[in-house]
């Protein structure tokens, strides 16, 4: 079982940035993928980015540019940068590896 603690979230006006970062204990393996999902209100949760112990990253398709995914394989942690915001990027942001979640972290972006 991995534990997942997230942290970073908050309010930002749109146009700017966000730094998300999630901190894992617990048995992680190299194949295994660390990633960040996002949950709108009414909306179901979706992939936003996630990346291989090798730093091989892929991103949805809604990110357009503006993310960057990081992890650092010996801390066992993962960033998102998030630049150039917009109010639809308003979301709770969970990181995920393999099967567990984190509390989740809110992101609000206002107009």
């Amino acid at each position: 079982q991995v534990q997942l603690v997230e942290s970073g979230g908050g309010l930002v006006q749109a146009g700017g940035s966000l730094t998300l970062s999630c901190a894992a204990s617990g048995r992680i393996f190299s194949n295994d993928k660390m990633g960040w999902y996002r949950q709108a209100p009414g909306k179901e949760r979706e992939l936003v980015a996630r990346v291989t112990s090798g730093g091989i990253a892929d991103y949805a398709r809604f990110v357009e540019g503006r993310f960057t995914i990081s992890r650092n394989n010996a801390k066992n942690t993962v960033s998102l940068q998030m630049d150039s915001l917009k109010p639809e990027d308003t979301a709770v942001y969970y990181c995920n590896v393999k099967s567990s979640w984190g509390q989740g972290t809110q992101v609000t972006v206002s107009s």
